[in-house]
């Protein structure tokens, strides 16, 4: 008995220590910025309200814009498809929203269709393969960085990471969220990202 206990005292410790590691890492991969020259700067796509982009969506789109004028990329791909009743997916409000601050249009590529990171990343992937291009930066909110890279980088992209500064995702909120986000990166890492998202949707 006492032997079982002990084994499952270990075990309990040891899925604490893990979670808390993924924990750290998603908390140090939001606070770390990856900025460099790339063939894209993408963002990943945050709710729109018929066309008018989520303070959320603009957080990560001001970021974008201020890379792009730094010449991090000439394309911004911006993603994310829309809900049964929208009129606008978020991919197609960012790229409205891009334009009216001075972003021309031959220089935005849209993935319309993503409801999901990995979804959209595999819509990023296609478009870069169509281009020929290789490099790419992410945009998201810091708690969301360490997850998109990481699927990213299990689709073969070679992906960056530069979370926006000015999420309004804050406090509490921030905080379950990277738990949440912990939480699917340590399971991810025993079954993969794709059966994550089928058992999630």
């Amino acid at each position: 008995m006492k032997r079982a206990l002990r084994i499952f005292g270990v075990a309990i410790i040891s899925l604490v220590l893990y979670f808390g590691f993924n924990l750290l890492q998603v908390w140090c991969v939001g606070r770390s910025d990856e900025a460099r020259s790339v063939d894209a700067v993408v963002v990943l796509g945050a709710a729109q309200y018929d066309g008018r982009p989520s303070p959320q969506l603009v957080a990560r789109l001001d970021h974008a814009i201020d890379l792009w004028r730094d010449g991090t990329s000439k394309l911004i791909i911006v993603t994310g498809g829309k809900q049964l009743a929208d009129r606008f997916t978020e991919a197609e409000s960012a790229a409205a929203y891009l334009q009216d601050n001075g972003v021309p249009v031959e220089e935005i590529a849209l993935e319309n269709s993503g409801r999901t990171t990995r979804e959209s990343l595999l819509g990023v992937r296609q478009i870069l393969i169509a281009r020929k291009l290789h490099s790419l930066l992410i945009v998201t909110d810091p708690y969301h960085a360490l997850r998109a890279r990481m699927i990213a980088q299990d689709l073969d992209m070679q992906a960056y990471v530069s979370p926006t500064r000015t999420s309004p995702v804050r406090g509490s909120e921030n905080f379950r969220r990277q738990v949440r986000e912990a939480g699917g990166i340590a399971l991810s890492n025993v079954i993969g990202f794709a059966q994550l998202e089928r058992f999630t949707r």
